[in-house]
Order: structure tokens, then sequence, then C-alpha cells
């Protein structure tokens, strides 16, 4: 599946550099932050992929989007998830699992509130 950039519209060339895996908030099972990057056009991001499997056993629901980000605050995304030791593990309560899963009074993940965000974009792919 090539993940198309939202920048120049390659497909292919935009993909995930580093990611990890966040625990459940208040709304959704599963959240993965990566760190992605289109070879073709520099376009340097920070992606979200979310599920929720809530509601009926038959209907699953996702949104994968992202925000552009400059070279200094997309490097430091990757330097934070390279540090966790565990990023596959949810559970992780490594510095970098603490600072990037931090939820609101809600419940609802924020944990993107300590990065200066450019503009959000839906991501999409060709299967």
């Amino acid at each position: 599946m090539g993940l198309i950039c939202p920048q120049c519209g390659i497909e292919g060339e935009f993909r995930i550099r580093a990611g990890l895996e966040l625990p459940p908030d208040g709304r959704s099972d599963e959240i993965t932050l990566q760190a992605s990057v289109c070879h073709g056009c520099g376009l340097f991001s920070v992606t979200v992929y979310e599920e929720s499997r809530r509601g009926s056993l038959d209907q699953d629901s996702f949104d994968h989007y992202g925000y552009r980000l400059d070279g200094l605050e997309f490097e430091r995304l990757v330097g934070l998830i390279t540090a966790c030791p565990r990023p596959d593990d949810r559970r992780c309560s490594c510095p970098t699992h603490r600072q990037l899963s931090r939820t609101d009074d809600q419940g609802i993940w924020r944990g993107l509130s300590a990065f200066r965000l450019g503009p959000y974009f839906n991501v999409f792919y060709r299967p």
C-alpha cells in the first residue's frame, strides 16, 4: 500500500520514518504516532493513525491524518520516537511515551500539544 504525499501527490515517496504505538484514549482503541517524510518533495510531517472498534461489533472506524512540520520539529519528533526502547509497546512507560501519550481532562489524546504544527491533512493511499 503506497502512501500518497499530500503536498506533491506522488505515491510511494511519502514514507513513515519512525512510529510509536500509544495507549488508547477516551475515543480510540489504537493510536499510532508516525514521523513521515516525502522523499520526492521533502515534506516533513507527523501523521497519526487512530482506530476505534467501539459501537457495533461489525464496525471499525479509523482516521489517518497529519500535520506538516518544519525540519527542526520533525527531527525533534524523530529523536523522541527513537529514544524509546520499545516503540511497538503501547504500555511502555519511558519518558517518550509519557510525554507523547498525554490526555486532556476528558481522556482525549493531546500528545501533539508540545509541537508547532503546520496545516492539517488527510493521509491517502492506494491499496
